[in-house]
């Protein structure tokens, strides 16, 4: 027996097809059409039908077996045979997160291939997973951020079983589970949701188009659609957390902002598992209210993504100044978002011709922050997709991996990251017929303008693409490879070891610098030196050195007040 269940405000007549078999539903006054019927269950294919007119997958499907134009398949999550159910969460305070793209992360492209490495990741000592979105999307790989069918995923990476398997097995690994979850806007294939009710609105524009109706006529319903789809993958998946896409967004001219619900509900939904479960957003404002408390006036979101750490240190380590790394090179730039989280805290922006953010208050822990040296954005928008290894030294690398690791932020490596991965990570999509075309041109011609030839922009669309995005498992077999994996591995060790290294509170750190060539970051008696030029020189440093506790390099000399070591290195001491 399966209810069948769908809001459908504008319709006059309601059907579901279930295994080729047409029943009409039934409504009620606020817009819902419903029916039961005995002779169905899990297993069973359906589409709903309005006004006579074409068979749509259900807007809160859980598996689309046939990708996102097929029909919908009844699923019960109740079936899955857990084996976790002695987990009780991970802290986001003090966890290393690892961002990883389920379609890239092995040749396969699985859930269940993706599991067979995470011994792997346990060795690193990663805290929690942070999966790219994995609902469903058109075709057969892709990011993930096109996605149509919040509720489903994404069947060629194993459907919903396969998800559940995953998380199952990081659970028993001790490692947590993040998922990425897109509520700004929706695909450009397979969007059937505006044909079943009013989801989108134009009062308000997003770079997508139409934003989703948060506080127009008929929002109340959307909303509930967002707030449920979130809480369904924390408790049908037993996900730990949710990285929320982009809420800057999420237009919301109501008293009680959306975020503020979800954080609200999130909260006590986790009350009532008996396990902490938390919610990262993606915002460019540089407004701290995000992660503040709903009793101070914030959100009450528990952390955001801190972009600004990542050009601060991307534009100082390769030189890069274009676009809106523009106003981000130089060490005291590190040396500021090192110290606020935020370079633009009510300053000017250049790139935005204004100034932008307001200042993080002394009180708000930096483990309200994730940060990065590189993640899938700051890589994947590149012309070609190169990796940050692709442009640094092995010293430098060492050097920007050091800072994140020993920063008072929550820190984030991406997929292959740990071990210098060479293999890019590139723009794909699978799109049928003329929109597979419209994103082939629109790449090329986006980057033209910028000066590349059109020869050299990957294809979005073949399959080469993909494949060469795809990370190569064999390099952890070449010494270069492996030295940076050791040098990560001793890092998080060395982070989870030392209390200063995972204290939050930003007040306690103290960064002298130069004007270009060193940097020095004390964390209560853990000092990280760090050389940015190419030559040996000597660096002050506050107090005297007891031990050496972890180098890049080996040739270096340190004294009271002072440490001399080879160019493009880091030693991290311990004061006496």
């Amino acid at each position: 027996m399966t209810t069948f269940r769908v809001w459908a405000p504008r319709a006059g007549a309601v059907e579901v097809e279930v295994d080729g078999v047409r029943h009409a539903l039934r409504a009620d006054e606020n817009g819902w059409w419903q029916t039961v019927l005995e002779a169905t269950g899990p297993g069973s294919d359906y589409a709903y039908s309005l006004d006579g007119g074409p068979l749509r997958p259900d807007p809160r499907s859980a598996w689309q077996p046939q990708g996102v134009h097929g029909p919908s398949r009844v699923v019960d999550h109740a079936a899955f045979a857990w084996t976790d159910l002695h987990w009780r969460g991970i802290p986001l305070a003090g966890s290393v997160l690892y961002e990883m793209h389920v379609g890239t992360f092995t040749p396969e492209g699985t859930f269940d291939a993706a599991l067979e490495r995470l011994d792997h990741l346990a060795d690193l000592g990663i805290s929690a997973v942070e999966l790219l979105p994995c609902n469903a999307f058109a075709g057969r790989w892709g990011w993930g951020y096109d996605g149509v069918g919040w509720y489903a995923v994404h069947d060629p990476y194993g459907g919903p079983d396969g998800l559940k398997r995953f998380v199952d097995a990081c659970h028993a690994r001790g490692i947590g589970v993040v998922m990425d979850v897109v509520h700004n806007h929706l695909g450009p294939a397979g969007n059937y949701l505006s044909e079943f009710g009013p989801y989108l609105t134009e009062a308000h524009t997003t770079p997508w188009g139409p934003a989703v109706n948060l506080d127009r006529p008929g929002s109340d319903e959307v909303r509930r659609y967002v707030l449920d789809n979130a809480l369904m993958w924390l408790r049908d998946y037993h996900l730990d957390g949710l990285r929320l896409d982009a809420v800057h967004a999420l237009v919301d001219e109501r008293a009680t902002h959306l975020l503020e619900e979800m954080s609200t509900e999130v909260e006590a939904l986790g009350a009532q598992l008996r396990k902490p479960l938390f919610l990262i957003a993606e915002s460019d404002v540089n407004d701290p209210r995000t992660v503040m408390s709903r009793e101070g006036g914030g959100k009450g979101l528990d952390a955001q993504w801190a972009d600004d750490v990542h050009h601060a240190l991307h534009a100082t380590l390769t030189g890069e100044t274009a676009g809106y790394y523009s106003d981000f090179r130089g060490v005291p730039q590190v040396a500021k978002v090192l110290r606020e989280v935020f370079l633009h805290d009510g300053t000017w922006s250049s790139f935005r011709e204004r100034t932008h953010g307001r200042p993080v208050p002394p009180t708000v822990s930096g483990s309200r922050f994730v940060v990065y040296l590189q993640d899938h954005d700051q890589v994947g928008n590149r012309a070609i997709g190169e990796r940050i290894s692709a442009t640094l030294s092995p010293g430098l690398l060492a050097v920007g991996t050091a800072l994140v690791l020993t920063s008072p932020y929550t820190p984030m490596l991406w997929m292959g990251e740990e071990w210098a991965a060479r293999t890019p990570w590139q723009f794909f999509s699978d799109h049928d017929g003329d929109l597979g075309e419209a994103v082939r041109t629109g790449r090329r011609a986006e980057f033209a303008r910028h000066g590349w030839a059109t020869e050299e922009i990957p294809d979005p669309q073949a399959e080469s693409t993909l494949r060469a995005s795809t990370l190569d498992w064999t390099e952890l077999d070449r010494e270069q490879h492996a030295s940076h994996l050791a040098w990560t591995r001793d890092l998080i060790t060395l982070r989870r070891e030392r209390l200063e290294l995972s204290d939050g509170r930003r007040d306690r750190v103290r960064v002298t610098h130069d004007e270009g060539s060193w940097i020095v970051v004390r964390r209560g008696a853990v000092v990280v030196v760090c050389n940015l030029g190419r030559d040996r020189q000597t660096v002050p440093v506050p107090g005297r050195p007891l031990a050496a506790l972890l180098s890049s390099e080996p040739g270096f000399v340190y004294a009271d007040g002072q440490v001399e070591l080879e160019g493009e290195s880091v030693l991290i001491v311990e004061l006496a």
